[in-house]
C-alpha cells in the first residue's frame, strides 16, 4: 500500500463534502475534514476550506483574489 501526497479528498467522502481549494484549484477538500483540522476561512459571507495548512495564510494575504477564483 503506498501513500501518494497528492492533496484529495478521502475515498468515499459524499459529493456534497467536496470543494476545490480556492488557493490550490487543482486540489479537492473533504469540508468536514477541513474544518476538523482549522483549514477553512470565513470571506464575504462565504465559507472557504482549504486542501493544506499553507494555504490559510495565502489566502488570508489577499482574500479577493481567491474569494473571486473559487
Amino acid at each position: 500500500m503506498s501513500h501518494d501526497h497528492h492533496h484529495e479528498a478521502p475515498a468515499g467522502t459524499p459529493a456534497d463534502d467536496i470543494v476545490t481549494c480556492p488557493v490550490m484549484p487543482g486540489s479537492t477538500v473533504s469540508k468536514s475534514t477541513a474544518e476538523a483540522q482549522g483549514l477553512y476561512r470565513d470571506y464575504d459571507g462565504q465559507r472557504y476550506w482549504f486542501c493544506c495548512s499553507a494555504c490559510g495564510p495565502l489566502f488570508d494575504a489577499d482574500p479577493a483574489k481567491y474569494a473571486t477564483a473559487a
